[in-house]
């Protein structure tokens, strides 16, 4: 094996310490003129709320002390700019830069939800087509834009299947869920006044026919299954648990998180989905982490329309429009429209992509996907061994008859300079490591992580248990960490 890429941990790794420990009374970040007012002090001229007091000893440092800080800071961080982030489920891929800039275009930076329709046409008529796009790409009849999250396009999802029966006059209680769905889908659920009736997956990973029948009743108003599952797999029975779904009157909810996977390739509509949320930053270009902003749209079939979140964009003769006055409609999910920053990164992705690039995208995340899982197959256990689609799903099983185990390995990939998967997730994995490479990936870098990966499977067990010894800080007590947190710098924070 030739010498992994790794990035990071073999070169220089600046120690950095707190901005307090280089304080001193000398030092001085610009140089004030001299007021004007007298000896006077600052409280008496400067407003109070620009004053802080909950810190003591604010600390005195120069300018370059400060740059120098916080650039060192920022060098500890990881990132999708940094290097392949194989997170599992999560799909964080690179985005291109391009969109970022489109986005901050002055005539879409600058707007402002106030702004009248009649000055708003080319954002309206943004969001309009996205709209379609994303119907198109989905097989849905009519598509939201405003939940600013893949968990909140859930709850949205729920509520309208809830409303939906409630205005038949026999509500339904209960909602279907896989032991292979997203953790957030069983809160949906419940958020939205339903019950979760869980159910197992067969013994090739996906969810059976006879394991839904079995559960669907009258009382039941759907399922929410996704799929490409959370194994990484094909829901290969999906249109017929579509139909036994169906024929109880019941509802077919697909958490569209592992989209990426279908793009150009497969529409969950014709798969029998009545209703289906689309994570944009897993998908189409946009950021993901830090909290936000975010979207999650949510695509419908026309049975659904009219319980769809006001406000809509609508197309008229004169221009587009947003229309409130709909009197089925679940009501707003969150202030204005939706985060429209975001949805401009989305349209450029799609429409710089095209039909042929989205698809080519879909299929090269299929192929990164089993590339790496057929690179590993010798050193790591697979639970389900069958082709995958957008991740493949490893144990330690092998590893641990030498007491090595998921987290050891995963913390040993960080010596390599590789971010680690994701580990112990899904649920019906045990020791999972989950591995989702995307679409961004390139041969070299993921050859490069495969032959880490190989590497760590050889190595003398102590040394893996042992690891990281090439970071910062070598291994952390992370249930301590988790249970008794330091939050504030301190005397506390010293000890």
């Amino acid at each position: 094996m030739t010498d992994p890429i790794g990035i990071g941990t073999t070169g220089l790794v600046m120690n950095e310490p707190l901005i307090f420990e280089r304080s001193s009374e000398e030092k001085r970040g610009l140089i004030i003129p001299k007021s004007d007012v007298g000896d006077a002090r600052p409280e008496d001229v400067i407003p109070a709320d620009l004053l802080r007091t909950d810190i003591e000893g604010f600390p005195e440092v120069s300018e370059v002390d400060v740059v120098r800080h916080f650039t060192r800071l920022s060098q500890w961080n990881y990132g999708v700019d940094t290097g392949f982030y194989p997170l599992g489920s999560c799909t964080m891929k690179y985005n291109p830069k391009v969109n970022e800039d489109i986005a901050r275009l002055p005539g879409f930076a600058r707007t402002h939800p106030y702004q009248p329709e009649s000055l708003s046409q080319g954002a309206l008529q943004l969001m309009y087509d996205l709209e379609r796009y994303l119907a198109e790409i989905s097989g849905m009849d009519a598509v939201t834009l405003q939940p600013a999250a893949g968990a909140q396009g859930e709850l949205c999802g729920m509520l309208m299947i809830a409303s939906y029966f409630a205005h038949t006059g026999k509500p339904r209680k209960k909602v279907i869920i896989p032991d292979t769905a997203h953790g957030t889908n069983p809160a949906s659920v419940t958020l939205a006044g339903l019950t979760a009736v869980p159910v197992k997956t067969g013994n090739e990973g996906i969810l059976t026919p006879d394991a839904v029948r079995a559960v669907m009743d009258e009382d039941t108003a759907g399922i929410m299954i996704t799929n490409p599952n959370t194994l990484g797999l094909f829901e290969r029975s999906i249109k017929e648990i579509a139909g036994i779904v169906h024929e109880k009157g019941g509802f077919v909810y697909c958490d569209g998180a592992n989209m990426n996977a279908l793009l150009g390739i497969a529409r969950l509509g014709e798969m029998g989905v009545d209703v289906v949320h689309m994570n944009l930053h897993k998908t189409f270009s946009t950021p993901h982490g830090g909290g936000g902003p975010g979207a999650g749209p949510v695509g419908v079939k026309k049975e659904l329309e009219p319980f769809l979140p006001v406000p809509r964009v609508i197309k008229k003769e004169a221009g587009h429009f947003l229309e409130y006055n709909r009197q089925d409609s679940i009501g707003r999910l969150r202030a204005f429209y939706g985060n429209f920053g975001v949805l401009v990164r989305a349209y450029a992705y799609i429409r710089a992509m095209g039909p042929e690039g989205l698809k080519k995208a879909g299929e090269m995340a299929v192929l990164n996907a089993n590339y790496v899982k057929e690179g590993l197959r010798s050193h790591y256990h697979l639970p389900y061994d069958q082709p995958c689609l957008h991740e493949a799903v490893f144990t330690d099983k092998i590893q641990a008859e030498k007491e090595v185990h998921t987290i050891d390995i995963a913390k040993r990939l960080m010596d390599y300079g590789f971010h680690p998967p994701t580990v112990y997730f899904p649920l019906v994995v045990h020791d999972a490591i989950m591995i989702e490479p995307t679409e961004s990936e390139d041969k070299a870098g993921l050859d490069s992580f495969i032959d880490a990966m190989k590497r760590i499977a050889e190595e003398e067990p102590e040394l893996v248990k042992g690891a990281p010894h090439k970071t910062r800080v070598g291994r952390l007590d992370e249930a301590k960490a988790a249970r008794k947190p330091v939050l504030r710098w301190g005397s506390s924070a010293k000890g």
